[in-house]
Protein backbone atom coordinates (compact mmCIF):
# COMPACT_ATOMS: atom_id res chain seq x y z
CA UNK A 1 0.00 0.00 0.00
CA UNK A 2 3.31 2.33 1.02
CA UNK A 3 4.51 1.65 -2.19
CA UNK A 4 1.34 2.49 -4.09
CA UNK A 5 0.88 6.06 -2.46
CA UNK A 6 4.39 6.72 -3.15
CA UNK A 7 4.42 5.74 -6.75
CA UNK A 8 1.67 8.41 -7.10
CA UNK A 9 3.21 11.02 -5.28
CA UNK A 10 6.42 10.49 -8.12
CA UNK A 11 3.67 10.72 -10.87
CA UNK A 12 2.47 14.16 -9.54
CA UNK A 13 5.56 15.25 -9.55
CA UNK A 14 6.87 14.37 -13.25
CA UNK A 15 6.89 17.24 -15.87
CA UNK A 16 6.02 17.20 -19.45
CA UNK A 17 5.10 19.27 -22.24
CA UNK A 18 1.31 20.51 -22.45
CA UNK A 19 -0.77 20.53 -25.72
CA UNK A 20 -0.23 24.16 -25.50
CA UNK A 21 3.65 24.28 -24.91
CA UNK A 22 4.00 21.85 -27.87
CA UNK A 23 2.01 24.22 -30.39
CA UNK A 24 3.85 27.47 -28.57
CA UNK A 25 7.41 25.88 -29.83
CA UNK A 26 5.50 24.69 -33.45
CA UNK A 27 4.60 28.85 -33.89
CA UNK A 28 7.58 29.71 -33.05
CA UNK A 29 9.99 27.23 -35.61
CA UNK A 30 7.50 28.24 -38.21
CA UNK A 31 7.69 32.15 -37.82
CA UNK A 32 11.44 31.41 -37.91
CA UNK A 33 11.15 29.14 -41.05
CA UNK A 34 8.90 32.09 -42.68
CA UNK A 35 11.67 34.50 -42.14
CA UNK A 36 14.57 32.25 -42.67
CA UNK A 37 13.60 30.26 -46.17
CA UNK A 38 12.92 33.60 -48.21
CA UNK A 39 16.98 35.27 -47.16
CA UNK A 40 18.38 31.86 -47.95
CA UNK A 41 16.55 32.42 -51.38
CA UNK A 42 18.04 35.38 -51.82
CA UNK A 43 21.64 34.61 -51.07
CA UNK A 44 21.36 31.44 -53.48
CA UNK A 45 20.22 34.37 -56.58
CA UNK A 46 22.73 36.71 -55.53
CA UNK A 47 25.21 34.06 -55.11
CA UNK A 48 24.37 32.88 -58.91
CA UNK A 49 24.32 36.27 -60.29
CA UNK A 50 27.43 36.93 -58.76
CA UNK A 51 29.26 33.77 -60.48
CA UNK A 52 28.12 35.17 -63.75
CA UNK A 53 29.93 38.65 -63.11
CA UNK A 54 33.24 36.50 -62.35
CA UNK A 55 32.59 34.42 -65.53
CA UNK A 56 32.33 37.75 -67.66
CA UNK A 57 35.44 38.71 -66.19
CA UNK A 58 37.18 35.74 -67.19
CA UNK A 59 35.91 36.35 -70.55
CA UNK A 60 37.45 39.86 -70.78
CA UNK A 61 40.76 38.27 -68.72
CA UNK A 62 41.13 35.72 -71.95
CA UNK A 63 40.03 38.42 -74.38
CA UNK A 64 42.89 40.48 -73.16
CA UNK A 65 45.73 38.14 -73.44
CA UNK A 66 44.45 36.96 -76.93
CA UNK A 67 44.48 40.74 -78.34
CA UNK A 68 47.73 41.30 -76.82
CA UNK A 69 49.43 38.00 -78.08
CA UNK A 70 47.40 38.87 -81.58
CA UNK A 71 48.46 42.03 -81.81
CA UNK A 72 44.93 43.13 -82.45
CA UNK A 73 44.04 46.92 -82.83
CA UNK A 74 41.45 48.86 -80.81
CA UNK A 75 37.75 47.87 -82.66
CA UNK A 76 38.60 44.18 -82.90
CA UNK A 77 36.28 41.79 -81.63
CA UNK A 78 36.54 38.68 -80.50
CA UNK A 79 34.03 35.87 -79.09
CA UNK A 80 33.63 32.84 -76.47
CA UNK A 81 33.86 30.47 -78.81
CA UNK A 82 37.01 31.56 -80.72
CA UNK A 83 39.05 32.28 -77.31
CA UNK A 84 37.99 28.49 -76.68
CA UNK A 85 39.09 27.44 -80.00
CA UNK A 86 42.50 28.81 -79.63
CA UNK A 87 42.70 27.87 -75.87
CA UNK A 88 42.91 31.31 -74.09
CA UNK A 89 40.02 30.07 -72.33
CA UNK A 90 39.23 26.66 -71.18
CA UNK A 91 35.53 27.05 -69.14
CA UNK A 92 33.40 30.00 -69.91
CA UNK A 93 31.24 28.98 -67.22
CA UNK A 94 27.84 31.12 -67.86
CA UNK A 95 29.04 32.14 -70.93
CA UNK A 96 29.04 28.36 -72.66
CA UNK A 97 25.49 28.90 -73.61
CA UNK A 98 25.40 32.50 -74.19
CA UNK A 99 23.44 32.95 -77.47
CA UNK A 100 25.59 36.65 -77.77
CA UNK A 101 29.06 37.08 -76.36
CA UNK A 102 31.53 39.63 -77.63
CA UNK A 103 34.78 41.57 -76.41
CA UNK A 104 35.89 44.32 -78.34
CA UNK A 105 39.31 46.14 -77.82
CA UNK A 106 39.11 49.26 -76.82
CA UNK A 107 41.94 51.86 -75.33
CA UNK A 108 40.01 52.31 -72.50
CA UNK A 109 39.58 48.39 -71.61
CA UNK A 110 38.06 45.15 -73.07
CA UNK A 111 34.44 45.41 -73.75
CA UNK A 112 32.33 42.81 -72.72
CA UNK A 113 28.64 42.45 -74.95
CA UNK A 114 26.32 39.71 -74.08
CA UNK A 115 23.90 38.20 -71.94
CA UNK A 116 23.89 35.03 -70.15
CA UNK A 117 21.16 33.11 -68.43
CA UNK A 118 22.09 32.48 -64.71
CA UNK A 119 18.92 31.51 -63.04
CA UNK A 120 15.72 29.88 -64.39
CA UNK A 121 14.87 33.16 -66.53
CA UNK A 122 16.82 35.37 -65.08
CA UNK A 123 19.51 37.23 -67.44
CA UNK A 124 22.59 39.15 -66.71
CA UNK A 125 23.26 41.43 -69.58
CA UNK A 126 26.61 43.17 -70.35
CA UNK A 127 26.65 46.10 -72.34
CA UNK A 128 30.12 47.35 -73.44
CA UNK A 129 31.20 46.45 -69.95
CA UNK A 130 34.38 46.47 -68.33
CA UNK A 131 36.32 44.84 -65.77
CA UNK A 132 36.00 48.00 -63.66
CA UNK A 133 32.31 48.28 -64.32
CA UNK A 134 31.46 44.57 -63.34
CA UNK A 135 33.62 45.11 -60.64
CA UNK A 136 31.57 48.28 -59.23
CA UNK A 137 28.07 46.65 -60.29
CA UNK A 138 26.47 46.59 -56.67
CA UNK A 139 23.23 45.02 -58.26
CA UNK A 140 21.48 42.30 -56.49
CA UNK A 141 21.16 39.05 -58.40
CA UNK A 142 17.36 38.44 -56.50
CA UNK A 143 16.12 41.38 -57.74
CA UNK A 144 15.75 42.56 -61.68
CA UNK A 145 19.44 43.35 -62.59
CA UNK A 146 19.41 46.11 -65.20
CA UNK A 147 22.75 45.59 -67.84
CA UNK A 148 25.95 46.08 -66.57
CA UNK A 149 27.70 48.79 -68.33
CA UNK A 150 31.25 50.22 -68.35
Amino acid sequence: MLKKLLNKKMLKNEKGLTLIELLAVIVILAIVAAIAVPAIGNIIENSKYNAAKADAINVLNAANIYFTDEGTADGGTVDVAALKAAKYLDNAGLFETATTDEVTKAAGGNKLTGAVKYSGAKTATFTAATIAGINKDDQKGSGTPEAIKE
